[in-house]
């Protein structure tokens, strides 16, 4: 088979599939009606359980103690057989997340379709290395789309400047979890990342392992330096 022949089959996207994203970090970029992998997978190679197929290799659900919520995560193998050859394909990975417990405007929310939604966003990876979607994905390779992922957004008017210290709130009200968030929004940091980090940074001996909602001011300050010494390309380059 032609190596470009799936991907070039694959790439193009209908715009009645396509749903602008109006809020949150990801606000102007294109959301991808799920649907529409299946019926292009089927397209290329057959129904589901035929032509291509995907076993579930791994579920877990994992707590974020910076933001107290739970996210599920499911790992998958993506198959499909050669519509030529008749021949399977390897196994092609993908892994997908969805919340589980989210802290929201009124509180706590938990969903029960959390691993259902993280199995379609498995299956979106895994289907994206066939080139499904790819002009939505590959804004420089396009051949139809010019206008589904737009530049990365400016930096907010409250952003940090080199030199400038952190605003945080008085001592009477401090909150670490408040400031992580601040801190995190400031310098373009995922909070699960910034969680990641001070686990390595743990497990490192580099900073003592302290309950993140005992932390004080001045350890939070040991945190972010830490962070900032160790994991300098992580952070946002404030102009």
């Amino acid at each position: 088979m032609e190596n470009m022949k799936i991907y070039e089959a694959a790439r193009g996207v209908p715009q009645e599939a396509l749903k602008t994203i109006q809020a949150g970090r990801l606000k102007g970029m294109s959301d991808i009606n799920p649907m529409f992998r299946i019926k292009r997978l089927t397209e290329l190679f057959g129904p589901c359980g035929v032509g291509w197929w995907y076993e579930i290799t791994g579920k877990e659900i994992t707590f974020d103690e910076i933001t107290n919520q739970k996210c599920a995560f499911v790992d998958i193998n993506l198959y499909y057989t050669d519509p030529e050859t008749g021949h399977d394909s390897h196994a092609i990975p993908g892994t997908g997340g969805a919340s589980f417990v989210a802290t929201e405007r009124n509180g706590p929310y938990m969903s029960d379709e959390c691993y259902k939604m993280a199995l379609t966003d498995a299956i979106s990876v895994a289907a994206k290395a066939l080139g499904i979607a790819a002009d939505v994905y590959y804004k420089n390779d396009r051949s139809k789309y010019t206008r589904d992922t737009v530049a990365a957004e400016p930096l907010p008017d409250d952003a940090l400047k080199p030199g400038e210290k952190m605003d945080l709130p008085p001592a009477g009200s401090w909150n670490p979890m408040n400031a992580a968030s601040l801190w995190c929004k400031n310098n373009g940091v995922k909070i699960s990342d910034l969680n990641n980090m001070r686990t390595a940074l743990i497990a490192g001996k580099i900073i003592p392992n302290i309950d993140v909602n005992q932390l004080t001011p001045e350890q939070f300050d040991e945190l972010v330096n830490a962070v900032k010494a160790n994991y300098p390309d992580a952070l946002r380059k404030t102009a």
